[in-house]
């Protein structure tokens, strides 16, 4: 029984899912399994396994720290071993700190640190947006959906991927929708922040379809 509860507690569930909270990895690293990367240019990100009382499931989060306010840049933690094209992704957010970004999102049909699919909450600017990041720039899918995020409280972003079809729900409510048809194929997903965002994250949740 006690293999069964390390396995669980690593996120490796049934093929049904995959559930990530972090609480085995060791502090002040990247968690094994994942891979840092960034879009844009600036400095190194840092992805770290950090103890937060507040954590939906304690006692650890996976945390950006990175403080480097490069406009544009966008650190990424990419999960290893998983590929989805269709699917439900979600995870538990909470903004800490950042003058030029406070927020973070989901990254689906990633094939590189160049080209992939983000939806990304700031809790600066109080928006939610899906965008395509094509050859390392990164495109607008739709408008941006207006949501007040509070710094320093867990939210919870979700995605819903069908095809071309791409919904985003916040807290369990579905705030926009768009579509495109750039990436039609399987890809990784994983984390995202912007620019000097310090950002936690927890109970990650990927669902393929």
């Amino acid at each position: 029984m006690k293999s069964v509860g390390l396995l669980v507690s690593l996120g490796f569930l049934a093929s049904a899912g995959k559930v990530i909270n972090f609480d085995t990895a060791p502090l002040g690293k990247t968690p094994p399994g994942w891979t840092v990367a960034m879009t844009d240019r600036g400095l190194p990100p840092r992805w770290e396994v950090l103890r937060d009382t507040t954590a939906p499931t304690q006692p650890y989060v996976l945390a950006q720290v990175s403080t480097d306010p490069t406009g544009g840049r966008a650190p990424l933690a990419i999960l290893d071993g998983v590929t989805l094209r269709d699917g439900d992704l979600s995870v538990r957010l909470k903004p800490i700190s950042g003058r030029e970004g406070r927020g973070g999102g989901l990254v689906w049909r990633y094939r590189d640190s160049n080209n992939y699919y983000l939806v990304k909450a700031n809790a600066l600017d109080k928006t939610v947006v899906v965008f395509k990041v094509q050859d390392g720039r990164r495109f607008a899918l739709g408008t941006a959906d207006r949501h007040d995020f509070s710094m320093n409280a867990w939210s919870i972003l979700k995605v819903a991927v069908r095809g071309t079809h791409f919904q985003v729900y916040v807290d369990h409510r579905r705030i926009l929708q768009c579509q495109d048809n750039t990436f039609t194929g399987p890809g990784k997903v994983g984390l995202a922040t912007v620019a000097d965002s310090v950002t936690y994250f927890d109970d990650f949740r990927v669902y393929p379809r």
